[in-house]
C-alpha cells in the first residue's frame, strides 16, 4: 500500500482510493468514423494523430502494446468540452517507423509530442500519457514545461519512484525482468514475449472486448515489431533490470498540476513507486489508486477514469 498519503493531504494534495471498479463500457467504435486524422512532422518523422472535440487541447499518448484507440472511452468523456487528440508514437500503427534505436531515444518522442502541441496551432497543452506514454509524459513535463498546462499520467510512477522500487523492491525487480529479454532480444525471438512470439494477434492478447481486439490486430499488423522493442533498448535503465540507480540527472521539480491513476492489480508496476511523488512537486497532486483494475486501467475502469479526468479538467479550466 501507499505510505504517507495522510501526512501529505496536509501539504495540499488530493489522494483518493476508489473502491471497486465502474462496469467495462463497450468499445465505440463510432469514435472511429467520427476522429479526423493528421500528421505531425518531427525532423522528417510523421507522426500520425487523430482528433475530435473542441476547446482547450489535451494530448494522449499511448504506451506499449497499444495505439490511440486505446483513449477511446476517455475520449468520448472529454470531447465535449476538450480538443482531444490521440497519437500514434513512432513505430505504431500509421506513424512512420524509422529504424535504429537512437531514433527511439526519449528526447525524439519528447519532441514527437511538441509537433503535435505545434501543428494543432497550440502553444500548450494538458499532457495524458500511460505506461511508455507515461514515462513520455513526464519527460515532455519536465523537459517543455512552458507547453505543459496539465499533466495525467496513468500506471507510470514518478522517474524517482520507479528507480527506488527497481532498487529496492524484489518484487518490482521480479516483474520488470520482462524488459531484460526486450533489451537483449529481437522482434523475431520466438518466445519474446514470456514465451511467445510477437504477433499481431499475441500483443493483443490483453485486450479484453472482442471488438477492440479486431481494430487493434490490424494496427499492430501496421505497426513494427523491432520499434516497439527500441522503446526499451533506447530509454530502459539497464542497471534497473536488477538493481537500479538514480537518474543521472535528477529531474526538476514538476511544475504544473498533475493527476495520477494506478491500477493496483499492475503486474508489471508496484503501486509503492507511488511514494513520495508530492515530495517532487511543487503543484499539487491528485492520486487515483482503483482497486481491481490492471496495468491498462484506462481500458479496466474506463467510465470511472473519463469522468474523473473530466471533472479534473473541467475543475482546472473552470469549465
Amino acid at each position: 500500500m501507499i505510505q504517507g498519503i495522510t501526512a501529505k493531504i496536509a501539504k495540499g494534495a488530493l489522494v483518493f482510493v476508489l473502491i471497486g471498479l465502474c462496469a467495462l463500457a463497450r468499445a465505440d467504435d463510432a469514435l472511429i468514423n467520427e476522429v479526423s486524422h493528421h500528421y505531425a512532422k518531427n525532423d522528417g518523422v510523421n507522426i500520425h494523430y487523430v482528433k475530435t472535440g473542441q476547446g482547450p487541447l489535451v494530448v494522449m499518448i499511448h504506451g506499449f502494446p497499444d495505439y490511440w484507440y486505446s483513449w477511446r472511452e476517455q475520449m468520448n468523456a472529454l470531447k465535449d468540452r476538450f480538443t482531444v487528440v490521440a497519437i500514434d508514437q513512432r513505430g505504431y500503427n500509421r506513424s512512420d517507423q524509422p529504424e535504429g534505436v537512437a531514433a527511439y531515444a526519449m528526447p525524439n518522442l519528447v519532441a514527437d509530442v511538441a509537433a503535435v502541441i505545434r501543428a494543432e496551432g497550440a502553444k500548450k497543452a494538458t499532457i495524458v500519457g500511460h505506461d511508455w506514454g507515461g514515462a513520455v509524459a513526464w519527460q515532455v513535463a519536465f523537459a517543455l514545461p512552458q507547453m505543459v498546462e496539465n499533466l495525467v499520467i496513468l500506471n507510470l510512477p514518478h522517474p524517482n519512484g520507479i528507480a527506488r522500487e527497481l532498487a529496492s523492491n524484489v518484487e518490482q525487480q521480479r516483474n520488470s525482468a520482462y524488459a531484460r529479454r526486450f533489451i537483449e532480444g529481437s522482434a523475431n525471438d520466438p518466445e519474446i514475449l514470456g514465451g511467445y512470439p510477437m504477433t499481431a494477434q499475441t500483443l493483443a492478447n490483453w485486450v479484453k472486448d472482442p471488438a477492440a481486439k479486431v481494430h487493434y490486430e490490424a494496427a499492430f499488423q501496421r505497426s513494427s515489431f523491432a520499434a516497439m522493442l527500441n522503446f526499451y533498448k533506447a530509454n530502459y535503465p539497464r542497471s534497473g533490470i536488477d538493481s537500479a540507480v538514480a537518474p543521472a540527472t535528477p529531474p526538476p521539480q514538476l511544475a504544473m498540476p498533475a493527476l495520477i491513476f494506478h491500477g493496483l492489480e499492475d503486474t508489471a508496476l508496484h503501486s509503492d513507486g507511488l511514494n513520495n511523488t508530492w515530495d517532487w512537486s511543487k503543484k499539487d497532486v491528485t492520486i487515483v489508486t482503483v482497486p481491481g483494475a490492471g496495468h491498462f486501467v484506462q481500458q479496466d475502469a474506463p467510465v470511472l477514469v473519463g469522468e474523473t479526468l473530466r471533472w479534473w479538467l473541467s475543475s482546472r479550466y473552470g469549465l
